[in-house]
């Protein structure tokens, strides 16, 4: 069975950046989804000719071995298929009835589920919360104190942060940024905003070093204003922890940044306002349940470089604001990323290469019975390194001062464990060997690796795995992807990824994963948010796609841009598009990177900004021959119905109505393309409403003289 998808149009236009399509491109064998046909298997691009015209097309291989044939301009149609786990999807079967009651069951399902996102959604809107002022006195020089220029991505966060704030609705806003990028920044933006109008502050961290480094940052740049930081955590004497427990309560201390302990009984405000959370998925269950109660009211704002999926996942599905970090400071390198057998060379070639110049390093040996062993086999490999150790079972003040001694670079190497992983913040240090990296997560190793690489030097991470041992299939794909994101401001992309991995998760408490293994995580998330938006009374239908067939050849030639992933990505933003300046962008970005357009390219494009006018216009189907045109319009088109039946009265030989209800006009059509596309804008004049009031100027002509204006 050879099953043809060659209708032509657009769909609703799908948001910049959110989707998991927009993030990855595909590769041959990976599954994708298909909204009319369901679940097949990725079989490349390939050039078909079809009724004497030569196309391109995305082939799709479903159960059987039968084949999908999809159009360039239908990619809107494809979703990249994200499971529930790590078990290859079920195919679908071409000419049967089951995915579309795999479909019809999941919106069923979804819609009990939605109206429970919607109450929740509108249980936290409607909760009061305070309103800060939009001005803030100090503020401005509080910002101008920054000794670094803000990247655009953190004044957006920034601004985004303000406008949440001076709401009655209390803040639930997700910062995602890479590591280095500039999150604590934006964070003591909001802690001055807050202490300056009363409100008391708490910034909830996971570990004791990272409470530590905050402490020491807030107190710097809070140290010009009459605001007093303080540190709760098992590092401060228990003297120490009484006197700041009492301050809270009556309201001296303005910020207290603490571990765990700031969730313990004893803890209370006088004026909390402000609760800053950073690495939130170091969290375990039974801590989320008491920061909800901590921040039923209070503006709350999340840090995070990859957020778990589904933190993600809420975020996608308008349950959270999500504010996304993505531009690097100046002057960072990304990391060189390397995965290595273990291997004693290897190490001793990092580690002397790192301390020729001057810079230090970090080794992660997560085994703290065996941490003193891997030290003395450092030390041995490098003997004129200073090697010690640290980890978290250690007495708080021999850890102090093992990070303090390494801080001031009386230490080269430290040989740890995770207790690095968040926030520590050490420029110097720009090598990291990761021992036994198979057995980490992806969001624990992405951590890792943004320890180093936080000045201008370039940063080397090796990720050991054991010399001779078969690694399963999971721990391959963590290590491979976090090889292939490397660049700066992955972090995004690899929390996608390790959706993709982890799958979407258990969405307000009940098991959804075997919906999402049907359909897939992109088309689940999708039939929720319009569900979603039925029951807030906002959905509209969205306009049929045009079904456009002209008899010219139209696609990106292979000649023009060899590498099949980058056409796929043109195709699919062109399939996207709704305006026709984003068509003309394309253009030029098309033109700047690959050199002029070729005649079918050319055509590929003006086809879309035609389909864009019948779109428009109302116009549902449009297939045009050599001699005929047979044109069919939704009930809104501009169509003039008394012209109309004018037309077909005077002139039945011309103008015909088919039994669907299409119209059909025989003429004569020009052989050459850009005399097609005036032909059929002159003919569509005739009885279009807004066309026959305008000048008489043809359609066409006077887009292209816009477009030229609006460049002049």
């Amino acid at each position: 069975l050879q099953s043809w998808d060659i209708v032509a149009g657009r769909r609703k236009r799908e948001p910049s950046g959110m989707r998991v399509s927009d993030l990855a491109l595909f590769k041959e064998g990976d599954p994708l989804v298909h909204l009319d046909y369901g679940i097949g298997l990725y079989r490349g691009l390939k050039r078909v000719d079809v009724l004497g015209k030569s196309g391109e097309f995305l082939v799709m291989e479903y159960a059987k071995g039968d084949k999908l044939f999809v159009p360039i301009d239908r990619l809107d149609l494809i979703q990249r298929y994200v499971g529930s786990g790590d078990a290859p999807p079920p195919l679908d079967t071409l000419g049967t009835a089951s995915w579309a009651r795999k479909k019809a069951r999941l919106r069923e399902d979804v819609a009990k589920i939605a109206k429970e996102l919607l109450e929740l959604y509108a249980t936290r809107k409607a909760l009061k919360g305070y309103a800060f002022n939009s001005v803030t006195e100090g503020l401005r020089e509080f910002e101008n104190s920054f000794p670094f220029q803000e990247t655009p991505d953190q004044k957006r966060a920034i601004e985004e942060i303000y406008r949440d704030m001076a709401a009655e609705t209390p803040m639930d806003r997700l910062v995602c940024g890479d590591v280095g990028f500039g999150k604590t920044e934006v964070a003591m933006r909001a802690a001055f905003k807050a202490v300056m109008e009363g409100k008391q502050v708490a910034v909830l961290v996971p570990t004791t070093v990272l409470a530590e480094q905050h402490y020491v940052n807030f107190s710097q740049r809070f140290s010009p204003y009459p605001v007093r930081v303080e540190l709760l955590s098992r590092f401060r004497s228990r003297q120490t922890q009484t006197a700041v427990v009492k301050g809270l309560k009556a309201g001296v201390v303005d910020i207290v940044i603490g571990t765990h302990r700031l969730l313990q009984k004893d803890i209370a405000f006088r004026d909390l306002g402000l609760l800053i959370i950073d690495e939130e998925h170091r969290f375990g269950v039974t801590h989320k349940e008491l920061l909800k109660k901590l921040s039923a009211t209070v503006d709350v704002l999340t840090l995070t470089a990859t957020p778990i999926p589904r933190t993600l996942q809420m975020s996608l599905s308008g349950m959270r604001d999500l504010s996304l970090i993505n531009t690097p400071p100046r002057a960072r390198l990304p990391v060189i990323t390397k995965i290595a057998r273990f291997r004693k060379e290897v190490i001793a070639e990092g580690i002397e290469r790192e301390l020729a110049r001057g810079g230090q390093v970090f080794f992660v040996h997560n085994r703290v019975k065996t941490i003193p062993k891997m030290a003395r086999l450092v030390q041995d490999l490098v003997p004129a390194a200073r090697v010690t150790y640290a980890h978290g079972q250690m007495d708080e003040k021999s850890l102090e001062e093992v990070m303090l001694a390494f801080m001031r670079h009386e230490i080269d190497v430290l040989v740890c464990t995770t207790i690095i992983e968040s926030g520590v913040d050490i420029p110097n240090v720009n090598t990291l060997f990761v021992h036994h990296a198979e057995q980490f997560g992806l969001s624990t190793l992405y951590q890792l690796r943004g320890r180093i690489g936080r000045s201008d030097r370039q940063a080397f991470a090796y990720f050991l795995i054991p010399h001779r041992a078969v690694l399963p299939r999971e721990a391959i794909k963590r290590l491979q992807s976090l090889q292939e994101f490397s660049a700066l401001g992955s972090g995004f992309k690899l929390a996608m990824m390790d959706l993709n991995m982890r799958g979407g998760g258990d969405l307000l408490g009940r098991r959804q994963s075997g919906r999402i293994a049907e359909v897939g995580f992109e088309l689940y998330m999708k039939i929720i948010e319009e569900e979603v938006e039925k029951l807030k009374g906002n959905w509209k239908e969205p306009q049929p796609p045009v079904d456009l067939k002209l008899p010219f050849s139209a696609f990106l030639p292979e000649s023009y841009i060899p590498e099949t992933g980058l056409r796929l990505m043109f195709y699919r933003r062109l399939s996207l598009v709704i305006r026709e300046e984003e068509v003309s962008e394309i253009g030029e970005e098309l033109t700047d990177r690959f050199g002029p357009l070729p005649p079918d390219a050319r055509r590929l494009l003006e086809i879309v900004r035609f389909k864009i006018r019948l779109a428009a216009r109302g116009v549902l189907s449009l297939h045009g021959k050599a001699d005929e045109i047979v044109v069919g319009f939704s009930e809104k088109s501009d169509l003039d119905r008394l012209r109309l039946v004018s037309l077909l009265q005077e002139d039945p030989g011309r103008y015909k109505m088919a039994p669907s209800q299409k119209l059909i006009i025989r003429t004569k059509m020009p052989e050459t393309f850009d005399a097609y596309l005036r032909k059929l804008d002159s003919v569509l004049k005739q009885f279009m409403v807004c066309d026959r009031n305008s000048t008489g100027t043809d359609g066409l002509e006077t887009t292209r003289r816009g477009q030229r204006n609006s460049k002049e």
